[in-house]
This record gives structure tokens, sequence and C-alpha cells, in this order.
């Protein structure tokens, strides 16, 4: 296929269709007046906004989630917001399908409305960057800005988006660490077009800093302490927030998620494929057959979770790990990588995978009097024999298991985990080289290399 005939082929497949839109823009007024009149029910003074991907009309075909937020006025003290922004999300959950309560920087509530996701999220009605006062005000700048500067290019965002979701480098979500939808929308409108953002895959990593609101001419030195902040922490991009010059958009961007978006649009140039938008799916083999290939071990710990959210659990998970993967290899074990992940509501798991399950270690053993009976028999027994006084000693190699070796690190508090993690990891079931049915094609997908890989 050629270039255009690939990009036709996407299009038809991910930009939604007149019914869907219809269908998007009626729900969409319909939860408006739900939130209106169930503000006005309780008493409470506030704007509903929608933002994100729907609000901007980037979303994908199919994949119309909701974020509805209620915007209080500046003067509302931050703990009445909360209160009263998670009582008109319920109030407005028990109008619609369901209701579960999360949590972020503050509660909000998660509801479903004709088979629609919907999250219900309070803020501050912010004007500019000067008034946010919590993570989430931005959102309605967000929207406000990408929909005065995208200028028709939606569809550049919607190839975009589908290339990076194609290649495992979408979500900014802190256990991803890819482009977010805002990033890829800020590119477009940067650069003016999908494929002219593959072709500056280049550049803009060597030119490291994007600033599309000019932040840098309007607000110098804040600015400047952004572009610090994101050099010093060796981000692949500091792109300056178009409304907020104290926020790099691309902070969570890690170096294996941007280097997969450099290798892969270098590909699709050469020899576009519909395949990088819509990879096929992965062969699952059999992790035993992958564990025999490379002659190497899975370790892998099974616990329960406390109930969290995926961007608080997943840091603490990986911190874990890392953890583990430390302190395994200060006591002689090599750790060839490792896995993290959910299985079910209430566990997770973590990965190891190992070059060995036993290691040697030498042991001192103190034995009796050389000049006794027993003393001549240990003499005899053992290879490696001295004397500390009148009594000997001999040392002896003992193989130790990984499992004995992580319990006692465990014991010993020796494992730097997650902080909501210790208590339950310390009584974790520790598999080794098998994992329940349910794990079994995570356990491949990480032991071939699938599931991060760049070339396999």
């Amino acid at each position: 296929m050629t270039l255009e005939d690939v990009i036709a082929e996407v299009l038809r497949r991910i930009v939604p269709t007149e019914e869907e839109r219809a269908f998007v823009r009626s729900l969409m007024n319909e939860l408006k007046d739900i939130a209106k009149e169930t503000a006005e029910e309780l008493g409470l003074d506030v704007r509903p906004y929608f933002v994100g991907s729907t609000a901007k009309d980037t979303y994908l075909a199919g994949d119309h989630d909701f974020d509805l937020f209620f915007a209080f006025p500046l003067d509302t003290p931050l703990e009445e917001l909360r209160g009263k922004g998670l009582k008109l999300g319920k109030t407005i959950a028990k109008k619609l399908d369901s209701c579960e309560i999360a949590y972020a920087e503050h509660p909000y509530v998660r509801a479903k409305y004709k088979g629609v996701k919907v999250d219900l999220v309070p803020c501050y009605d912010v004007r500019d960057w000067r008034d946010v006062r919590t993570a989430v005000d931005r959102s309605i700048l967000h929207t406000r800005w990408v929909n005065e500067n995208l200028k028709g290019r939606n569809n550049e965002v919607r190839l975009l988006k589908r290339f990076l979701k194609g290649i495992k480098a979408y979500g900014s979500e802190i256990y991803v660490r890819g482009f977010s939808g805002y990033l890829a929308e800020i590119l477009v409108i940067k650069y003016g077009s999908f494929l002219d953002v593959l072709k500056n895959a280049d550049f803009m990593l060597r030119q490291k800093v994007i600033d599309p609101a000019g932040w840098l001419r309007k607000e110098p030195e804040i600015a400047m302490k952004t572009v610090k902040r994101g050099v010093d922490e060796d981000r692949p991009l500091v792109v300056i927030d178009p409304v907020d010059p104290r926020r790099n958009v691309s902070a969570n961007l890690s170096w294996e998620k941007y280097g997969r978006f450099y290798f892969k649009a270098g590909e699709f140039i050469e020899n576009p494929s519909v395949e990088f938008f819509f990879p096929k799916e992965d062969f699952i083999g059999d992790y035993l057959a992958e564990l025999r290939r490379k002659g190497t071990h899975l370790v892998t710990l099974l616990f329960n979770v406390p109930k969290m959210v995926d961007d608080l659990l997943f840091p603490q998970l990986e911190r874990s790990a890392k953890g583990f993967e430390k302190v395994l290899s200060k006591e002689g074990f090599g750790v060839l990588g490792w896995n993290i992940g959910r299985v079910e509501a209430g566990k997770a798991f973590i990965m190891l995978e190992l070059d060995r399950t036993e290691r040697a270690s030498v042991r001192v053993h103190p034995g009796p009097e050389f000049f006794t009976e027993r003393g001549r028999d240990f003499y005899r027994k053992n290879e490696r024999v001295w004397l500390v006084g009148k009594r000997l000693y001999a040392e002896k190699v003992v193989k130790e298991s990984v499992i004995d070796v992580v319990i006692e690190l465990l014991e010993k508090s020796q494992v730097a985990l997650g902080k909501n993690l210790r208590e339950t990891i310390k009584g974790a079931d520790i598999l080794v080289d098998y994992v329940p049915k349910d794990l079994e094609v995570e356990a491949y997908l990480f032991l071939s290399r699938k599931k991060e890989g760049l070339k396999v």
C-alpha cells in the first residue's frame, strides 16, 4: 500500500461516523443538563465543563469516555470544594447507571451512562495559570487552548494518537510513561500534521525544548525554571505547557517510550503500513518453553494490595521491583529484568527473571576441641580446617534457595518497598518457575520481551 492508501484506511477506521458524533453530542447535552439541574437542587454555584478528547473532538471512533468537570468559584476553600464536589458527583451518579469513588489529588466519582464511562471531577473555575490551585484545574484551560489552536487538524491528532497506541507509547499514566493525548495535540499544532510530527522525531529530541505559547519570551524566569527542572531530571523533552509556564507537559514521558516512538516513526516513513496503527496480536507461546530456551528462571511474588488507583499503586510496585533487583544482585543473583502488574481486584504481582535459583555461600562451622574423638572425626570429614585456640573450625559451602534469601531479606527489612506494600509483600506467595493460569500470558510476554520489546 502507498502512504496515501495507508492513511486513508486508518482514517476510515478511527474517525467517528456521523451517527457516533450525534450520539456523543446528545449524551454531552443530557449530562450537562443533569449536572446543572443537580447543582441547582443542592444550591451549588458551579459551572459544568466537558474537558478531554470528546470536548476537543479528537477522540477515536468507539473511544468516547467523558470527563465532566464542576468548576467552583475561586474563593471556595479547598476542603469545601472536595466535600461538596464529591457530594455533587455522587448525587449526579445516582441519576446515571453506576457509581464508584476514585482518588487522585482529591476524590472524584466514576460513573456510567448509557454504556459510556463518565468521570465527575470538581475543580476551580480558573481563567489563567495564576489561578490554578489543583492539578486538574488546568484541564479547562487545556481544552480551551486546543480548540482555539487546532484549526481543523482533528484527524491529524487522531492519526498520531492511534499510531502511538499501536506502537505501545500512548498514555501519560505513571505506569505507562508515554505520550498523553494533550501532548499529541500540542505536537500536531506545533508541527502541522501527523507526518510532520513523525519527521521531526529526531529534531525535537535534539532541540529538547518545545515552547508553543512563547513562555520563554513572556515569562522567562518561570519558564527557564521549568526547562532547568526537565534537564536536571534528564527528560527526553521539555514541552512547556501552553497554558502554564510552570509545567512540563512531557514530564512523565520516559526515554524508553520516546525511543520507541523515535524508531517506529522512522520505520513508518520508510515503509508505511496499517500494522503500525493496528498491530497483529502477539503470538502467545509457553512461558516454560521460553525459560528452557533462555536457561533462566522466573521468581514471582503474588500478594494482596490495598484498594488504590493504578496511578498510586504502580509507582509503589515499581519501587518494590527495583528494590528486589538491587538487593538480589548484591546477594549473588543475576537479575535480567522485572515485571509488575495487577492480577485481579485486590492482588498484584512482581516477576523477576534470574540467572539462577540457588546460590552457594561459605559458612564457618565451629567444631569440637581438637584432642577429642569428635575432634578427630571433624578433622577427617572437613576439607578446610583451622584452629582458634583449642577449638577446630571449618569452612562449608552451603546452597541457599532464592526463596529462603527473599524471605530473610524481607524479615530483616533489607528491601526498599513501596510504603503501602511493605507488610503485604512480606506475606507474599513466592513462586519459582511457575505462575497461576491467569498469569501465564503475562509471564510469556515478559520473558519473551514482547511486552516492552522494541524489536523481537
